[in-house]
């Protein structure tokens, strides 16, 4: 929950914008400023105080215990035009937060966080729990010193400038280690434990089943991602007890699926009672992966423990037309979230200043949509987090569609919608996608010449607005007029046909037009081509189709 406090009427309506637009996120403290700081920053997770700085220094100085369970504290000025993360930037998320805050009032994020004044991803903000000096390892970061990662398991980290070797470590175990003096030690959840239970095991026993099989295999269990059993064990209170107590989730699976798994270890007991040979071993083994501990039992409970295998991830990232304000706050996020960069040298000199230190960039040039999505791909399976970039929107004419695939189900995948070029064009033309429109793009490459036709023809026929892609280039200038005959077969002379090229981009330009009016010549490969249809009008020069068809009926009356 978000405590929301301020002073002064400014600030009361700025507090009233943020609780409205997350109600569920916030309370707002009425009465003595002093009282209602003290009792939000004892209930709870976060603070926004519509203070000056000072005065929310001198209230919360002496609130203050351990920055690892202090609330993260922002402030934001009478006028709103800074929210300032002020305590908790990482462990209570108030710099996430003065982010979040800043794009919800129109004000300017204050963060002095060393790690995120330069772009580097915080070794505490990386959703894994973390042991060591991070305070050493993360000023080695900053100062350019050589940072080693010894991942020993893969997971998609975010980009971090680290070396070969250095004096410096950020190791990534399951094991149970002790941090090294200069280490950092990430517990990314590799582990999955199967869990079985007679009818009233108590939570203590299986819970000692589960600590003591862990720390005989030597492992962390601040890596275990989940307990795992089968359906009909769901409500047992000693798995449940268990799951919560290691604060992880417990998952279940049917019988079914239990009795299909191959396991070292079946008995007739479990079959009998709940309809599989296998608990433990079936439960941790059902997603694939190593089986470190084989079925262990105490008096009245089983459990297993598996190395999951690693998933890499993929987000497909749509850039949007261009300009930097169309680029969605996702597609932001995601682009500093990845190590490695795959995309059009032209799309990642786009964003470039956007990625943070470290992320390795694959970029290649025109041609090579195929290559660019095996390479994502095969980068995610090696346990890498990946953004594959495209333009507009990465699943429509972009790099999604060959990436999923390449891609199978080894690796996490992400989709990042994006502002199309079409969506672009017809905010710059008026409202041309009022009513049923369809995209068809006019390059043979990939699609043969006769599918283009027909889906043109089929169009026409039934008066949907086209939006033309890769309308005409140097070697292919007969189609854009072979397509708009077959339109002009269906479609009066005079209807509205608007054209845009580099919609968004500082070269913009955009006209109005007709079906007979158009000449081809004028158009290439950076422009968009939008064919009305019946029902579509040039109203004070903006092209608009209706929503329905009543403009006709009055027309006809």
């Amino acid at each position: 929950m978000i405590g929301l406090i301020s002073a002064t009427e400014a600030g009361a309506a700025a507090r009233d914008r943020l609780a409205a637009a997350w109600p569920d996120r916030t309370r707002v403290y009425e009465g003595p400023v002093g009282d209602a700081v003290r009792a939000a920053f004892g209930e709870c997770e976060q603070l926004v105080c519509f203070l000056a700085t000072g005065a929310v220094v001198r209230l919360v100085a002496p609130l203050l215990g351990d920055k690892a369970s202090d609330p993260g504290v922002v402030c934001v000025d009478e006028g709103g035009r800074f929210a300032v993360s002020l305590v908790g930037g990482h462990g209570g998320g108030a710099n996430e937060l003065a982010r979040e805050v800043s794009e919800l009032l129109g004000a300017d994020p204050v963060v002095t966080t060393a790690t995120d004044s330069v772009g580097l991803a915080g070794l505490d903000t990386l959703g894994l729990p973390v042991e060591g000096d991070v305070a050493a390892v993360s000023r080695a970061l900053l100062d350019g010193e050589p940072v080693a990662l010894r991942a020993e398991s893969a997971w998609p980290l975010p980009p971090l400038p680290v070396a070969a070797d250095g004096s410096y470590t950020i190791r990534v175990t399951d094991r149970a280690v002790q941090p090294a003096p200069h280490e950092v030690v990430l517990r990314p959840p590799t582990l999955v434990v199967g869990v079985g239970a007679s009818k009233g095991a108590p939570a203590d026993e299986v819970l000692a089943l589960i600590e003591g099989a862990l720390r005989e295999a030597g492992l962390s269990a601040r890596s275990v991602a989940e307990l795992a059993t089968v359906d009909a064990k769901a409500e047992e209170p000693g798995i449940v007890a268990a799951a919560e107590h290691l604060g992880v989730p417990l998952v279940t699976h049917s019988a079914e699926r239990l009795a299909a798994v191959a396991v070292p270890n079946p008995s007739d007991a479990p079959l009998a009672a709940v309809g599989t040979p296998s608990v433990a071993e079936a439960s941790a083994l059902i997603g694939g992966g190593e089986l470190l501990v084989p079925k262990r039992k105490s008096a009245m409970a089983t459990c297993a423990i598996v190395r999951r295998p690693a998933r890499g991830r993929l987000a497909v990232v749509g850039l949007g037309p261009g300009a930097r304000d169309l680029l969605t706050p996702r597609a932001r996020a995601e682009l500093r979230r990845a190590s490695v960069l795959v995309g059009l040298d032209q799309y990642v000199d786009q964003i470039r200043d956007l990625l943070r230190p470290g992320t390795r960039i694959l970029e290649s040039g025109l041609g090579a949509e195929e290559e660019r999505a095996r390479t994502a791909v095969e980068e995610a399976r090696q346990g890498y987090a990946v953004a594959l970039i495209g333009s507009g929107d990465a699943g429509v004419y972009a790099m999604a569609s060959p990436a999923l695939a390449e891609a199978s189900d080894d690796i996490d995948v992400v989709g990042v919608p994006g502002v199309t070029a079409a969506l672009a064009a017809g905010a710059i033309l008026g409202a041309p996608l009022g009513h049923d429109h369809v995209s068809i793009s006019l390059s043979d490459l990939h699609t043969p010449w006769e599918v283009i036709e027909r889906r043109v023809r089929a169009a026409a026929e039934a008066d949907i607005v086209v939006t033309f892609y890769n309308p005409r280039s140097r070697g292919r200038d007969w189609q854009l007029p072979k397509a708009l005959a077959i339109l002009a077969e269906h479609r009066a002379p005079t209807t509205p046909v608007g054209v845009v090229r580099n919609a968004s981009r500082p070269d913009e330009s955009s006209r109005l037009t007709t079906l007979a009016a158009l000449d081809p010549a004028t158009v290439d490969m950076m422009t968009v081509v939008t064919v009305g249809n019946t029902a579509t009008r040039e109203i004070a020069g903006r092209m608009v189709t209706p929503r329905g068809y009543r403009w006709q009926q009055e027309e006809a009356r």
